[in-house]
């Protein structure tokens, strides 16, 4: 999943986004409240979570979040706001935040936080994912093919359960890279290439059928066989 972090305290942020990026997240950074603003109505389709601080140059936190709901998205909004500002839980909540951290936080209850508001999606999507003989368990952090564990890292977990959560679609790598890395990439890198080629491998250990298919041109799609 990815989240993008709008937060002005550079060190904050980029101790938030190390931190997030060891827990598998990709990570984005904005310091300014206009610019993320701009961000998110271009790219709302991209981020799962939105962690933004109450007082931010540009546009502030609540005005931030006033704007994004104007628009009707919906992704998950987590303020952060320090302790002497008189914003109330009540006023938060009101202007479209889903939830509020007061400063100083441990990274834990960030993460508990993060993880709350990542099992509430709208659509209600299921943390055990079945696709063919390959099944995942997105809370366990588990996956396996025909009852065989597949011993993934951290990214090959997630660029799985992408394509498990789109199978029998073409996903190109404009939006693996949108949705598993952060906003950086260059687009013609391959690293999509590379983690693709080694998830691969990994799942046609045992003479398993190939399941993940390469379009030329185009991308990659997670193909649900006739018989397996």
């Amino acid at each position: 999943m990815k989240i993008l972090i709008v937060e002005d305290e550079k060190k904050l942020a980029d101790a938030l986004a190390q931190g997030l990026s060891r827990k598998g997240y990709a990570v984005d950074i904005l310091g300014d409240g206009e610019k993320a603003v701009t961000r998110i109505s271009l790219h709302r389709s991209d981020y799962d979570l939105i962690i933004l601080d109450l007082m931010i140059p540009g546009l502030d936190g609540k005005s931030v979040c006033k704007s994004i709901r104007d628009m009707e998205i919906t992704i998950p909004i987590l303020v952060l706001t320090a302790r002497n500002e008189t914003e109330s839980k009540v006023d938060l909540l009101l202007c479209g935040a889903d939830d509020y951290l007061v400063k100083p936080f441990s990274f834990e209850e960030l993460i508990a936080r993060v993880h709350t508001l990542l099992r509430r999606p709208t659509d209600r999507i299921p943390n055990v994912l079945e696709v063919a003989d390959i099944k995942l368990n997105s809370s366990e952090h588990s996956a396996e093919r025909a009852g065989v564990p597949l011993p993934l890292t951290l990214k090959e977990f997630y660029l799985l359960e992408y394509f498990m959560r789109h199978s029998n679609q073409v996903i190109n790598r404009e939006e693996l890279l949108s949705h598993l890395w952060d906003f950086n990439y260059e687009s013609f890198s391959n690293v999509i290439d590379v983690h693709v080629k080694n998830l691969r491998k990994k799942l046609n250990r045992g003479n398993r059928p190939d399941i993940l298919e390469t379009i030329r041109g185009v991308g990659y799609r997670l193909r649900e066989p006739l018989s397996v």
